[in-house]
């Protein structure tokens, strides 16, 4: 780690308050000009890093660049569980951690972009992932798990956002099965679960995880295909240290699922948000779609639904649209 990411980490440790030169420069073996050098790199790269007299630097509570320190720094005890790397520009946070899982990378590597090229959401669909205005980041872990197990994942994640955004910004988000979270009629944010196998064991090798989350309305707007659909949080900028702090509140809540994840935790929270049931909906399989009632969700996380036909089925994938509601059905 350089000097000035070990400084970084320092001051977002005691965000507000002073820490002196000096002290800086004893905790990490240099000299006074080393420390003085490091923070003016550092405000270079856009951190508010003031200094006083006989005081010495504090990072302002205003500051709001996001780095691994700052998203460290908000998960306390848990930061050992992970090694954050925080990129200013990907083609895909989900394929780039897929490559670094191939070459070795460890379970709990996590893959922040302050923007993504060319993200990607479930049926091969793009996810919009402007500079600045959302969390993109992605999460490897290694279970012992089936691949039949992997909605496990996606609903725990769902359900560990939904928390992340009661107890960041006190908004009561809902779910969309399976892997989409909503505020009011809105998609917020969206899941992307993918594995790699073993060959030689047939097993899943590694699961990366990847969430995307709307927090700002991007510089110039959702586009138009996006604008009845998608929504931010906030309706201008979001407060500092928000992006951080919910993306350290994701990964807590999800680890927390983790060693139990098979006896499925989530599940009784995952229905209770999923704004479904009772809603007309066209299911679409493969290049077949047709019109159904949402039941509810089994103890499989499968949804439950009743075509217009009257024949009732239990889905463990696909795709559903939410319809107007008529009479009658």
């Amino acid at each position: 780690m350089e000097l000035k990411e070990q400084i970084l980490a320092a001051l977002e440790g005691k965000k507000g308050s002073y820490i002196s030169g000096e002290a800086l420069a004893r905790a990490f073996f240099v000299s006074r000009n080393a420390v003085w050098k490091a923070i003016e790199a550092l405000r270079k790269e856009g951190h508010r890093i003031e200094a006083v007299t006989n005081k010495g630097y504090r990072l302002a509570f205003d500051s709001d660049v996001l780095s691994p320190q700052s998203i460290s720094a908000c998960l306390g005890d848990n930061a050992g569980l992970f090694d954050i790397l925080v990129e200013p520009s990907l083609p895909s946070t989900n394929t780039h951690l897929k490559t670094l899982a191939a070459e070795g990378a460890l379970e709990g590597t996590v893959v922040v972009a302050l923007e993504q090229t060319a993200g990607r959401g479930r049926m091969g669909r793009s996810f919009f992932s402007p500079r600045g205005a959302g969390v993109y980041f992605s999460l490897l872990f290694r279970p012992k798990m089936s691949a039949m197990d992997a909605t496990l994942v996606t609903t725990a994640a769902a359900v560990a956002v939904t928390d992340a955004l009661k107890s960041v910004t006190g908004v009561n988000a809902l779910i969309k099965w399976v892997n989409d979270v909503y505020v009011g009629e809105k998609k917020v944010c969206g899941i992307l679960t993918e594995g790699s196998f073993n060959v030689e064991t047939g097993g899943l090798d590694s699961i990366v995880l990847g969430i995307g989350i709307n927090i700002e309305p991007p510089p110039e707007g959702f586009p138009e295909e996006l604008t009845h659909i998608a929504a931010p949080l906030y309706g201008d900028v979001a407060p500092a240290g928000v992006k951080s702090r919910l993306i350290a509140a994701v990964l807590t809540r999800f680890y927390d699922f983790m060693p139990r994840l098979e006896e499925k935790p989530h599940l009784k929270d995952y229905r209770a948000r999923m704004f479904l049931q009772g809603r007309a909906v066209e299911v679409v399989v493969g290049d077949v779609s047709r019109r159904a009632m949402v039941l509810g969700l089994d103890e499989e996380f499968r949804l439950l639904v009743r075509y217009d036909s009257g024949e009732q089925d239990a889905l463990m994938s696909g795709e559903v649209r939410i319809l107007p509601e008529r009479s009658g059905v």
